[in-house]
């Protein structure tokens, strides 16, 4: 059983929720991004690491923007003179 990465879960969700919006199953999105079914599933549970490639993929394939695909991420500050 892959292991859940809890860095990868907010895209996981946009895609599952995208997906579910615009009433297509895992496969038909299988079918619009060329991935395969299992990734998809690997991808909407946080499981799969994805290139940007994919991103854009599956941005296309659900007509968003691929940052709505990014935007439950929270925005983390780092205060000026801190970076190393």
């Amino acid at each position: 059983m892959a292991v859940v990465d809890q860095d990868l879960v907010p895209l996981g969700e946009a895609v599952r929720q995208l997906r579910k919006a615009r009433g297509l199953t895992q496969e038909d999105l299988s079918g619009l991004t060329e991935l395969h079914q299992n990734h998809i599933g690997g991808i909407e549970r946080g499981e799969r690491n994805i290139t940007m490639k994919t991103v854009l993929a599956l941005a296309r394939a659900l007509e968003v923007s691929p940052a709505e695909l990014l935007a439950g991420y929270p925005v983390q500050s780092i205060p000026f003179g801190s970076a190393g």
